[in-house]
C-alpha cells in the first residue's frame, strides 16, 4: 500500500506537509485521454505525501504504457492524512477528476463519492475473482462494489535477526504465541532497546492486529463493535506491553508511524508491527538484518488483517465508462505485478504476488502468503476517522496505565454514536 500508514500509511499515519494541487502527466496532452475521452475520465485525485508517494503513481503510468502506449494519466491531491477529508471538497467542485483512490479501510467512508462499479463490471466481462477475495469484500458497500483493488498487504511482524541473535531468541515465522511473543520481548529489552516500537494508532497497531490476529474485529454487521470481549482484551494486552511488561515505549499523540519506524530502524527496538509496505525500507535501511513473521496470536495460528488500497470512480464524474477503462489498465495481472515487484507492494491479484516475491527470502514470502490465505479486510465504518483520531488522541494513557482498554474503547463507542 502506499506509503500508507494504510491501511497504513495506514489509518493512523502522521503525513508530511501537504502537496497541494499536484499535477503529473504522464505522456503528452492533459486535455484528453488515448482515446479522446474526456479530461477528467483521464485524471486521478490521490494523496501524495511526498516523492516515494508520486514515484509509485507514477509506476502504475510506465507499467500500463508498456502495453498502451497513448495511456495517459494526470495526478493530483494532498498529504495521505489530508485526503480523507479534502476529497469531498474536490470533488464538490468543478472539473473534478473522475478516478479517486480509496481503501477497504475506507470504503464506508467514501461511499457516498463513489459510484457502484457492479454494472461497468459485467459489460466490460471484468473476472473480479481474479482479485484477493478479502480486498473484493472490504470495497463492497451495501452490496455494490466501490474499486477495483491494486494491492492486499496483510499487517506482518517485523524482527531484528542481529539483535533476536544477541540476545539467544529464535527467530518466530509461521506459527507465533502470544506468550512466547511476550517472553521473547522481555529478552529482547535490554541496554537501551525496546523489544517492540509502537505507534499511538488503532489501525497501526499492536492493538488491533493483534485483536485481528485472533479472530477479533472493531466491526459487526457494519456497526462499530469496539467493546466486545476480545478486542478489548487484545488491547489491554497491547497496552500492558508498555504499561506492565515495560518491553515497549508508550507513544506520544503526535507521533506518526514513522517515529518507531525509525526507532526499529536505527536498532533501538527489536520488533514493529507494519505491514508489507514498509518491506523495501525496513529490510534496506535498519541497522541489522530484517526478518518477518505473522502476528502473534493466542494459538499461534493468525488471521491475517488485510489492508489494501482500490482505484474508484467519483460519483460527480461524466464518462464512467471512460474511467472504468482507464482504471483497468492500471490493475490488471501484469501492472500490478510490475508495481509489486518495482514498489514493493503486494498485488491484489494471486498469480502476480510471484512477481512481488521475486527474490525475497522464502521464509518472508511463505508469512506473506500464509496470511493472504487466511486473512480478512479491516472493514470500517463511516466515522472511522474519528475513531482514529480520538484513539490517537488518549492511547498514551493506555500505554502508560492510567486508563484500561475497557474505558478508552468504551469512550470512543460513545463519542462516536
Amino acid at each position: 500500500m502506499l506509503n500508507k500508514r494504510v491501511t497504513g500509511r495506514l489509518l493512523g499515519a502522521a503525513a508530511a506537509a501537504a502537496v497541494a494541487a499536484t499535477a503529473l502527466t504522464a505522456c503528452g496532452s492533459s486535455s484528453a485521454g488515448s482515446s479522446g475521452e474526456s479530461k477528467e475520465a483521464s485524471s486521478m485525485y490521490t494523496w501524495i505525501t511526498n516523492e516515494n508517494d508520486r514515484a509509485q503513481w507514477q509506476a502504475f503510468i510506465d507499467a500500463a504504457k508498456e502495453k498502451d502506449p497513448d495511456f495517459n494519466l494526470t495526478l493530483e491531491g494532498p498529504s495521505f492524512n489530508d485526503y480523507w477529508t479534502k476529497v469531498k471538497t474536490r470533488l464538490s467542485s468543478s472539473g473534478a477528476p473522475c478516478i479517486i483512490t480509496t481503501q477497504a479501510a475506507r470504503a464506508q467512508e467514501l461511499k457516498d463519492l463513489t459510484v457502484p462499479l457492479d454494472d461497468l463490471v459485467k459489460s466490460n466481462n471484468i473476472d473480479v475473482s481474479m482479485y484477493n477475495k478479502a480486498m473484493i469484500d472490504g470495497l463492497t458497500v451495501e452490496g455494490t462494489l466501490r474499486g477495483i483493488p491494486y494491492d492486499a498487504e496483510p499487517v506482518v511482524l517485523y524482527y531484528n535477526k542481529d539483535l533476536l541473535a544477541a540476545a539467544g531468541v529464535k527467530e518466530p515465522t509461521l506459527n507465533y504465541t502470544t506468550s512466547q511473543f511476550v517472553a521473547d520481548l522481555k529478552a529482547l529489552t535490554k541496554d537501551g532497546v525496546a523489544g517492540l516500537a509502537v505507534p499511538p494508532g488503532f489501525g497501526s497497531g499492536p492493538g488491533l492486529p493483534i485483536a485481528f490476529a485472533n479472530g477479533n474485529e472493531p466491526v459487526k454487521d457494519g456497526q462499530l463493535d469496539l467493546t466486545n470481549e476480545g478486542l478489548v482484551k487484545d488491547q489491554q494486552f497491547a497496552f500492558d506491553l508498555a504499561a506492565k511488561e515495560k518491553v515497549a515505549n508508550a507513544p506520544q499523540a503526535s507521533d506518526g508511524t514513522d517515529v518507531p519506524e525509525q526507532q526499529f530502524m536505527s536498532g533501538k527496538a527489536a520488533m514493529i508491527i507494519d505491514g508489507p509496505w514498509m518491506y523495501d525500507m525496513l529490510t534496506t535501511k535498519t541497522q541489522g538484518k530484517v526478518g518477518i513473521a505473522v502476528v502473534p496470536s493466542e494459538s499461534g495460528k493468525s488471521i491475517g488483517m488485510i489492508q489494501g488500497s482500490a482505484f474508484a470512480i467519483a460519483a460527480s464524474c461524466k464518462d464512467k465508462e471512460a474511467a472504468f477503462q482507464n482504471i483497468m489498465k492500471i490493475t490488471t495481472p501484469e501492472v500490478v505485478g510490475a508495481v509489486g515487484a518495482a514498489r514493493g507492494t503486494v498485488p491484489s491479484v494471486e498469480s502476480a504476488v510471484k512477481d512481488w516475491a521475486g527474490n525475497k527470502p522464502e521464509a518472508d514470502v511463505a508469512v506473506v502468503e500464509a496470511l493472504l490465505e487466511s486473512g480478512r479486510p479491516l472493514v470500517t465504518t463511516p466515522n472511522w476517522n474519528q475513531v482514529e483520531t480520538t484513539f490517537t488522541q488518549y492511547s498514551g494513557e493506555g500505554f502508560r496505565g492510567s486508563k484500561t482498554a475497557e474505558e478508552l474503547l468504551a469512550t470512543i463507542m460513545n463519542s462516536a454514536k
